[in-house]
């Protein structure tokens, strides 16, 4: 971390960014080939050797070329213009304004005009988990988008430190190159399921290659020609074996993409959030907070994959795409100097209705009101003229006892 520069980070996203849209239209052709091999060996029969079946997809792969590029690019066209609106789908995220989040959306302008950053939108998401992500593709798209828990149960400065982590990914150019990866994966998934949805459905109904529809076999063939059909359908085994071989190879390759994206970026993002704010206690604290409490119902691993915090880790941690809480907290006390208080608890949620308000308890008599400058309050239940309390100038206790009682009496005696 301390010899990997940020805009040495910078440039080499540009260059994965890059690099990682050439590999996709290449995995788009290797997923292209493997489907014509199959289809050579369900429509054209299981009697032609491995060679014929190579080369014939070969062939088919020219012709469809432009139409699988013309596929990859419209793809890539609809994850640019609409992977917003498809984001806001899955988490339920929708704009926010300064009237309605003034706490939210000062804390980010004044985080942006401290620095000199465009500012993103403001999304926010209605749900208990603690957590946040950016998207977008180009200055017109960026978007910050949190959670309604995080904002309870987070301080101003947490959430300042939340949201420079944010900024820092749409400044280093990670937002852009993990919806590359997204796309990615969905292009070669999709096809990869496809194929495989295709060639068990063909073989369940109407079975592979020849041996079902006798294309180049006959059951009153004789001894010799079975035996060489059988040593020539070897060979659309095989292509079938290296067709499903390059199909699991092109998903497989697409998946570890995410993987190639190195996790050195959440470790720069913590490091510029820090950079923004100056305050690496703030952001230690925020990840303790986060810490496990990110999880957003519904939201797919490609979403998750975008957060601050993913808690849904792959097996022994190989497959996770978000170093662990421990290791950023550490990193961070290491190089910015911040102190660990270790897992933290939330605060408690706010009791609904107004605080003065306390349930009375069912045979408990209320308190006794408290005494006045001019009266004695310890009997509050004499409402009537019986309970009249004593003034400054003398006693009101028998000022309804009729005549009989007397004048009351004064300051200097009684009349």
């Amino acid at each position: 971390m301390a010899a990997y520069g940020l805009y040495t980070h910078i440039a080499a996203n540009k260059t994965r960014s890059m690099l990682l849209l050439g590999g996709l239209f290449v995995l788009v052709y290797v997923m292209v080939y493997a489907g014509a091999l199959i289809a050579e060996v369900l429509t054209y029969g299981a009697g032609a050797p491995a060679d014929y079946y190579l080369a014939a997809a070969a062939h088919d792969l020219i012709k469809a070329f432009p139409f699988a590029t013309g596929g990859a690019l419209l793809w890539i066209a609809i994850a640019y213009f609409f992977h917003q609106r498809i984001v806001d789908a899955v988490t339920g995220g929708e704009d926010v304004t300064r009237q309605q989040q003034p706490r939210l959306y000062n804390l980010l302008e004044n985080l942006c005009i401290s620095r000199g950053i465009p500012m993103p939108k403001l999304k926010l998401i209605e749900s208990d988990a603690l957590n946040a992500y950016a998207t977008g593709l180009n200055q017109r798209q960026y978007a910050v988008t949190v959670t309604t828990g995080l904002l309870n149960a987070l301080t101003d400065q947490e959430v300042e430190a939340v949201l420079g982590h944010e900024l820092t990914h749409i400044r280093n150019g990670d937002v852009q190159m993990m919806v590359i990866a997204v796309i990615i994966a969905g292009v070669v998934g999709f096809f990869a399921e496809l194929f495989f949805r295709s060639f068990t459905n063909f073989g369940y109904y109407g079975g592979y290659g020849g041996y079902r529809r006798g294309s180049w076999s006959s059951s009153s063939s004789d001894g010799s020609s079975s035996s060489d059909n059988k040593r020539s359908g070897g060979g659309a085994i095989i292509v079938i074996i290296v067709a499903v071989a390059l199909i699991a190879l092109a998903w497989l390759l697409s998946q570890m993409v995410r993987l190639a994206l190195s996790r050195s970026r959440e470790f720069l993002a913590d490091a510029g959030s820090v950079e923004l704010t100056k305050n690496p206690d703030a952001m230690i604290s925020a990840l303790r907070k986060i810490e496990n409490r990110g999880e957003l119902p519904g939201a797919t691993s490609a979403v998750m994959e975008l957060c601050l915090d993913n808690p849904r880790q792959g097996f022994s941690d190989l497959f996770a795409t978000h170093p662990s809480v421990d290791a950023r907290v550490q990193a961070l006390v290491k190089f910015a100097g911040g102190r660990d208080p270790g897992p933290l608890a939330l605060p408690p949620a706010p009791a609904e209705g107004p605080d003065d308000q306390i349930p009375a308890v069912e045979g408990q008599t209320p308190p006794p009101l408290p005494k006045g400058p001019w009266s004695d309050a310890t009997d509050p239940a004499g409402a009537g003229p019986s309970g009249l309390s004593s003034g400054p100038w003398g006693s009101a206790t028998g000022a309804s006892t009729g005549p009989s009682a007397g004048p009351p009496t004064g300051p200097w005696g009684r009349h």
